[in-house]
């Protein structure tokens, strides 16, 4: 009788712990976005669950918006309006006597633009 070494030698090797998918994830999804990811699935010649990691892995997630971010933007929504009403003003009354108020404007917006940049 002959005795068999290495006899799991054969067939698949075994994944390291790292390449092994341990963990599922469901997913609802509207009819329309299903078929949808169906058929880019298809199109790809992959399956929906490898078409699914490949978008989350090349995938960027920007983070939200701080609220002294929101601030400032809000504050540049309110400067604009009064860009606006100065330009009413000086269409109105003559350029000259509006230029008062564009010049410490547009000091203010240039400090709100620096501001959100340095945030950003």
């Amino acid at each position: 009788m002959k005795v068999i070494k290495n006899r799991n030698k054969n067939g698949r090797p075994t994944k390291e712990p790292a390449e092994k998918k341990g963990y599922k994830v469901t997913l609802k999804m509207a009819t329309e976005k299903y078929f949808s990811l169906k058929a880019k699935a298809k199109l790809a010649g992959i399956t929906r669950s490898e078409y699914i990691r490949r978008c989350i892995q090349s995938s960027v997630v920007k983070q939200r918006l701080s609220s002294e971010l929101m601030g400032y933007i809000r504050q540049l929504c309110g400067m604009a309006n009064n860009v606006n009403q100065i330009g009413h003003k000086a269409n109105a009354a003559g350029y000259m006597e509006a230029h008062g108020d564009y010049l410490a404007m547009n000091e203010r917006l240039d400090n709100i633009i620096k501001r959100i940049e340095d945030d950003c």
